[in-house]
């Protein structure tokens, strides 16, 4: 298959719906092979059927280490190791610090800093041994800013920053790219719809308008990027309008 991403494996996580759904299309037409991951197992199938055949669903819940390493071991299995990673899996449940309890707190850090770091920590090795990949970490303004009612989802994105600014650092002398990558637009995704207000619903956009960033940055085109925070819906209007301007 031709296209952008031909002869590239990527894994993305959180690929059921919105952003990492509309990502794992979008790898697809590019000529990806894709190890898809979610918890939700029929939006999962969905969004496999919509790749058209070049992707692999593994159902499994981020937020138990067991469960990460299980599908990570699945995916090698099934599919074989990856060049790429786009970690998308989150979860946003707005909750008072004050109801907050340890097993939903960690859930939601799990889910973000503990599957972030196992699936790159199991690619990392290869990506080594091939000299060159890519890993994608989806952040949000709550990776640099704190937002009351948002303290689980907040530490997880924070971590994920460092995480990423660090693996940066290490990665270069191996051709290893890191980045976190923030929306940067109002997106229509089921967790959107679940927490923006009626003004914000206003200005969102599809989130296939947000791909072109990802497709770039898989490609590892420009290695200055890397450890740096990048938006996604700035990046991806400017590489739209230059191929649109040379077509």
């Amino acid at each position: 298959m031709s296209g952008r991403l031909a002869g590239r494996t990527a894994i993305v996580t959180g690929a059921a719906q919105g952003l990492g759904a509309a990502i794992a299309q979008r790898f697809a037409r590019e000529g990806a092979r894709l190890a898809l991951v979610d918890y939700n197992g029929p939006g999962l199938a969905e969004t496999v059927a919509a790749c058209g055949g070049s992707a692999t669903g593994f159902e499994a819940d981020l937020s138990s280490a067991d469960s990460t390493r299980d599908v990570i071991a699945r995916i090698f299995g099934q599919v074989g190791t990856a060049d790429t990673l786009v970690h998308n899996a989150a979860i946003l449940i707005e909750t008072p610090f004050a109801d907050e309890d340890f097993s939903s707190f960690f859930k939601t850090v799990n889910v973000g800093l503990q599957a972030g770091f196992q699936f790159a920590r199991a690619l990392w090795p290869t990506m080594q041994t091939n000299r060159g990949g890519a890993l994608v970490f989806v952040s949000s303004r709550s990776g640099i800013e704190g937002f009351a009612r948002e303290s689980a989802y907040c530490a997880a994105k924070h971590a994920l920053e460092g995480l990423s600014k660090s693996l940066a650092l290490e990665g270069a002398a191996h051709g290893i790219l890191s980045h976190t990558v923030t929306p940067g637009m109002y997106m229509k995704t089921p967790m959107s719809a679940r927490n923006y207000s009626d003004e914000l619903k206003a200005k969102w956009v599809d989130p296939m308008r947000l791909t072109s960033a990802f497709v770039a940055l898989a490609e590892r085109r420009d290695a200055s990027l890397s450890g740096q925070r990048l938006d996604a819906w700035a990046m991806s209007q400017s590489i739209d309008g230059a191929e649109t301007a040379h077509a």
